[in-house]
């Protein structure tokens, strides 16, 4: 719930710099107080409705994944259905609904249907597909993860507290979880950029000129056959 929190705070503050770009202009700027206020507010039952779905949905993934690598009998074709079901389910409820509710205060079902409805108007799903930002930033915090609870353990080992195993672990989860959280702002903002970019990259054009002209080449060399801007 705190990531998604900052994932819609993060939505409503870059919608804010697409559109408003001088109500954005800096770190105590009034879009992201008002965004925040939203999140906190009119928008947390949603996050929180969002935030448990989502959950759920990608558990019973990782389960029907799990058993369909492990078994070659019934529970393989038993794990396929489930899995054909989930995929149609998480088209609809995945994160990219938490940009929608950031921009615009719908509801997270109606957020979740209007954005699978906007990327499938531009031909885009091929590009969410093959979006890896998340993976990069998870083996980021992994890494960080590792270095904090190496720095845990080896406070351990100096102070002879003989406590290495239980700070390595301690120090790992509490520096993976610090950084997810922290580095979810940097995805927020991909993503909503992204939308903000299948919505309405005309108005990036006139309010931010260079960064369109260069994210317009990048897409068009990454994607020649699905981006058409």
């Amino acid at each position: 719930v705190i990531k998604n929190v900052v994932h819609v705070t993060v939505a409503g503050t870059v919608g804010t710099w697409w559109w408003t770009p001088l109500e954005a202009s800096g770190f105590c700027s009034k879009a992201v107080r008002e965004s925040h206020n939203r999140a906190m507010t009119h928008s947390f039952g949603s996050i929180c409705l969002g935030s448990l779905l989502v959950a759920i949905l990608q558990t019973l993934k990782s389960f029907a994944e799990s058993a369909r690598e492990n078994d070659d009998g019934l529970l393989m074709c038993l794990a396929d259905c489930i899995l054909g079901c989930l995929q149609t389910i998480m088209e609809m409820f995945n994160e990219w609904a938490f940009v929608y509710v950031g921009l615009y205060g719908y509801t997270f079902v109606d957020a979740a249907k209007n954005v699978i409805t906007l990327f499938k108007s531009r031909g885009w799903t091929v590009i969410i597909t093959d979006y890896m930002v998340d993976r990069v930033l998870m083996m980021i915090s992994f890494g960080n993860g590792l270095i904090t609870g190496g720095l845990a353990a080896a406070i351990s080992y100096m102070f002879n507290l003989n406590l290495e195993g239980v700070a390595f672990l301690v120090g790992f989860v509490v520096g993976m979880l610090l950084s997810i959280v922290v580095l979810g702002v940097v995805g927020s903002g991909v993503n909503t950029v992204i939308v903000c970019y299948a919505e309405d990259p005309a108005t990036f054009e006139i309010n931010h000129y260079e960064l369109s002209m260069r994210m317009r080449d990048t897409w068009r060399s990454a994607f020649p056959n699905d981006f058409s801007y």
